[in-house]
C-alpha cells in the first residue's frame, strides 16, 4: 500500500515509519512543518530505512494540507496529535484545534479522496478511572483532562464518519505505549533518565494510579494488523499488555533493573487535579486478537521488564541521553 503516517515525526510515529517500510509499503510521513527543517525523530531513523520515505511537512490544521498530503495514498494511519496530558490543563484551546479540528480535516481528505482504510489513534485515557478492570471497548468514556475530551471528540468524529459515510475508519486504542524516543514527559522516560544522570531521589508525582504499559513494537505491530485486514473496520479495538503496575512499582523496578538504590520524592508540582488523576488503567485485549490476530509479545510482568531493559539500554546511550533536558520537569 501507498500509506500516509499523520505525526511521523513523533515517538511511535517515527517507529511505525520504519516498520512500515521494512514491511515493503510506499510511506508518505507527514511532519509538523517547523522553520528549522526537522523531521523529529525521523531524523535519526535506521540507516536502512532513511531515504526510502517521502515526507510532506505541514500542519493537519490547515485543511488542504490535509488533503494535499492524502492525495494517492490508500491507507492513512493518523497518530498526529497534542499528548501532554499537564500542558492541557494549561492550553485546552490548543487541544481542540489539533486533536479535533486536525483529525476532522484528516477524515474529510479520506472521505474526499476514497481513502481505503483509516486508522485513527485513540488513547486509554477516554476511559478515565476504570469502573471495572480488565477494561473493555465497550467501558464508559470519561473526560478527566481536557486532553482526553478533546481525544473523545476526535474518536466521536472518526466514527461518526464511518457511520455517517462509510469512511473505513478503525479506531486503535493504545494504553501507555512506551519506549526508545519518547519524550521525558512521559513517566518511564521521566524516570530512566533522572537515574542514568545520577539521581537518587527520583522525583516524581503521584505514586499509587496503576498503568497498563504497552511497548512501542507491540502498539506498532498491531497498525500493521490492522492494514492486513477488512475485519477492524468500524470498530474500536484496545492494544495493551493486560498487566497493571503503580507508578511506585514502576519507580522500584526500573531503579532494580538499573542496579540504583533510590528514595522516591512526591514532587506537588507534578501532581493532576485530585479530580483529574486517572488512577486505573488496564486493558482487555481479547477484541484485538479475535478481530486482528494480535497479541502482545511484551505482555505480563517478564515481557514488561524485557520492554524495560531494551529502552533502558536506549537511554543510557550518550548520544540519546543528551537529546534529553534531564532532571527538568516541563509541561
Amino acid at each position: 500500500m501507498k500509506v500516509l503516517v499523520t505525526g511521523a515525526d513523533g515517538f511511535i510515529g517515527s517507529h511505525l515509519t520504519e516498520a512500515l517500510v521494512r514491511a515493503g509499503h510506499q510511506v508518505r510521513a507527514f511532519v509538523l512543518y517547523n522553520s528549522f527543517n526537522s523531521r523529529g525523530w525521523l531524523d535519526h531513523c535506521a540507516r536502512e530505512v532513511a531515504g526510502e520515505f517521502e515526507v510532506f511537512a505541514g500542519d493537519l490544521r490547515d485543511p488542504h494540507a490535509a488533503r494535499a498530503a492524502t492525495h494517492g495514498c490508500e491507507a492513512v494511519l493518523h497518530l498526529a496529535a497534542l499528548i501532554g496530558i499537564p500542558y492541557s490543563y494549561h492550553s485546552p484551546d490548543s487541544y481542540v484545534e489539533v486533536n479535533i479540528k486536525g483529525t476532522l480535516n484528516v477524515l474529510q481528505a479520506a472521505r474526499e479522496l476514497g481513502v481505503k482504510r483509516l486508522v485513527h489513534t485513540s488513547t486509554s485515557e477516554v476511559y478515565g478511572t476504570a469502573r471495572f478492570v480488565p477494561i473493555t471497548e465497550e467501558h464508559p468514556l470519561q473526560g478527566q483532562s481536557p486532553y482526553a475530551a478533546s481525544k473523545i471528540g476526535a474518536d466521536q468524529l472518526a466514527m461518526s464518519f464511518c457511520t455517517s459515510f462509510g469512511t473505513p475508519v478503525t479506531i486503535l486504542r493504545p494504553f501507555n505505549t512506551y519506549g526508545p524516543r519518547q519524550s521525558a514527559r512521559a513517566v518511564i522516560p521521566t524516570i530512566i533518565t533522572q537515574i542514568a544522570t545520577g539521581a537518587r531521589r527520583v522525583k516524581l508525582g503521584s505514586l499509587h494510579p496503576t498503568r497498563d504499559f504497552n511497548y512501542v513494537a507491540d502498539t506498532v505491530a498491531g497498525f500493521l494488523a490492522v492494514l492486513g485486514t477488512d475485519r477492524g473496520i468500524g470498530e474500536v479495538i484496545n492494544l495493551g499488555s493486560n498487566f497493571e503496575i503503580s507508578i511506585g512499582g514502576l519507580a522500584r523496578c526500573i531503579a532494580e533493573i538499573m542496579g540504583a538504590e533510590i528514595e522516591i520524592i512526591a514532587d506537588p508540582g507534578r501532581l493532576r487535579p485530585p479530580n483529574s488523576e486517572v488512577e486505573r488503567l488496564w486493558a482487555a485485549t481479547d477484541k484485538a486478537r479475535e478481530l486482528l490476530a494480535w497479541q502482545p509479545r511484551y505482555g505480563g510482568i517478564e515481557g514488561f521488564r524485557r520492554g524495560l531493559a531494551q529502552t533502558i539500554e536506549w537511554y543510557r546511550d550518550p548520544a540519546n541521553l543528551g537529546a534529553y533536558r534531564c532532571g527538568e520537569y516541563s509541561l
